[in-house]
C-alpha cells in the first residue's frame, strides 16, 4: 500500500507499536530488520543522538539509511 510507513507483510495493514510491531489484522508481532543493499547481510543499527546510522559487519563499512533494505520478520511473542 503507497504510503504506509510500516505495513504488515501478511495483509498490508498498518502495524501499531505496543513495545514491538504489531498487526491487530493477523494478531502477530513483527521485528523490523535491515539488509545491505551491497551484500544483503543483517545491519546492526546504531543510534546515537536521536539518528540512526547502519553498520555492515561483512562490507565492515556504514551504510546510507535511504539504501537500507528493511524488512518485517515474525517476531516470538512477548
Amino acid at each position: 500500500m503507497e504510503g504506509q510507513e510500516n505495513p504488515c507483510p501478511s495483509c498490508h495493514s498498518t502495524l501499531t507499536w505496543d513495545g514491538q510491531y504489531y498487526c491487530s489484522s493477523c494478531r502477530q508481532h513483527f521485528r523490523k530488520v535491515a539488509f545491505c543493499p551491497d551484500c544483503s547481510a543483517q545491519l546492526e543499527k546504531l543510534q546515537a543522538c536521536g539518528s540512526a546510522s547502519y553498520f555492515c559487519h561483512s562490507c565492515n563499512e556504514l551504510k546510507s539509511k535511504s539504501r537500507v533494505r528493511i524488512e518485517f520478520e515474525l517476531s516470538e511473542e512477548l
